[in-house]
C-alpha cells in the first residue's frame, strides 16, 4: 500500500495542535485542504484516526498508535529538511581539506579567512599532509580536496587545476652574509651545510632532480618536518634552503637571513587544487573550490 508521505506529515501536525485550521496556518495551507488530505489518508488506510467536534479533534486508538509511529519519524525530518535549507544557503555546513604547510602558509590560510568571513556558520577542517598524503586523503575520500604543491602525481579519476603559481630562493643566517654578494652555482653548494625537507617530500624530489640536471648531488646535512621549521633552522645558523619566496621575503626585509643568488634558474612551482570529479561535493565545499577556481585557475 503506498500513502503519499505528506499525508502523514499533515498527520503529524493535526495530531499535535488536535486542530485542522491551526495545523493548517504552521503547514501554509488552508484548512479544507487539510480536511481533505485527512479525509483521503483515513480512506487509504481504512480507519477512522480523528473524533471530530466543534472544539477541534481527537485521536481515536489507531490515531494514538499511528501518532506514536510517525512523531520521531517526523522530527527527524523536519530538523533535515531545515539542516538541508541551512546547507543550501550556506548558513551551516562543513569543509574538509588536506593541505601542505606550503600551499598552507602562502596561499590557502588567506583563502580560508575571506571565506570565513562571507560564511561564519560553515566549519573548516584542514589536515595537514605532505603532497602524497593529501592525494591519498582525496583518493580514499577521507577530504572533500586537496591544496598542494608541485610536482605532484596524480592518479586517474583526480583532477589536478592550478591555482597560483610560486618561485623559490636559497636563504642563510646571517653567517653566510659574505655570500651574499656572490652567484653560487648548484654544484658549488655540496661545498656547503644545506637543510631540506624528508627524502619522501616531493620538495625534496624536485631539489634532487634540479641538482642532478645540473651533475651536482643533493646531500642535506639537517632534514626538517617542515618549511617553517627549516626558516627556523636557517636563523639557528645550521645551514642553507630553498624556502618559497613569499615564507623569505618578511624574514629577508627584518634581515633575519640573507638570500644566496643562484647561477642556475630554479623552475617555478605552482599551488594547485586536486579533487575527486567522480565524488560530489556538498554545498559549501563547492562553493570554497568556485572560490579558488574563479579567476586564476588552470587544468593540468
Amino acid at each position: 500500500m503506498y500513502v503519499d508521505w505528506e499525508y502523514y506529515k499533515i498527520f503529524y501536525y493535526v495530531a499535535k495542535y488536535q486542530n485542522f485550521t491551526r495545523a493548517a496556518r504552521v503547514l501554509g495551507n488552508n484548512q479544507p485542504n487539510i480536511t481533505h488530505s485527512m479525509n483521503r489518508l483515513e480512506s487509504q488506510l481504512n480507519c477512522v484516526l480523528f473524533i471530530r467536534s466543534n472544539r477541534g479533534v481527537t485521536l481515536t486508538p489507531e490515531g494514538e498508535m499511528l501518532y506514536s509511529r510517525i512523531a520521531s519519524a517526523a522530527v527527524q525530518i523536519q530538523e533535515a529538511e531545515e539542516e538541508l535549507s541551512a546547507s543550501a544557503t550556506l548558513e551551516h555546513g562543513s569543509i574538509s581539506i588536506s593541505a601542505t604547510e606550503t600551499a598552507l602558509n602562502i596561499y590557502l590560510s588567506e583563502k580560508l579567512r575571506d571565506f570565513h568571513t562571507e560564511y561564519p556558520g560553515i566549519r573548516l577542517r584542514i589536515s595537514n599532509h605532505s603532497t602524497p598524503q593529501a592525494l591519498q586523503a582525496v583518493k580514499n575520500g577521507e577530504v572533500d580536496f586537496a591544496i598542494v604543491t608541485t610536482p605532484a602525481e596524480v592518479e586517474q579519476g583526480l583532477k589536478m587545476v592550478e591555482l597560483k603559481p610560486f618561485s623559490e630562493v636559497l636563504v642563510g643566517g646571517k653567517t653566510f652574509t659574505a655570500l651574499a654578494s656572490q652567484s653560487l652555482s648548484l654544484k658549488e653548494l655540496e661545498n656547503y651545510p644545506l637543510i631540506s625537507l624528508s627524502d619522501e617530500s616531493m620538495t625534496r624530489s624536485f631539489y634532487r632532480q634540479l641538482f642532478l640536471d645540473h651533475d651536482a648531488v643533493l646531500h642535506p646535512d639537517t632534514e626538517a618536518a617542515t618549511t617553517d621549521q627549516m626558516l627556523t633552522l636557517e636563523k639557528s645558523e645550521l645551514g642553507l634552503a630553498f624556502l618559497p619566496e613569499p615564507m623569505a621575503r618578511e624574514p629577508l626585509q627584518r634581515n633575519e637571513v640573507v638570500q644566496i643568488h643562484l647561477q642556475e634558474v630554479i623552475p617555478s612551482r605552482s599551488i594547485c587544487l586536486v579533487y575527486d570529479h567522480h565524488r560530489p561535493l556538498n554545498t559549501a565545499a563547492r562553493k570554497f573550490q568556485q572560490m579558488l577556481t574563479k579567476t586564476t585557475a588552470r587544468h593540468i
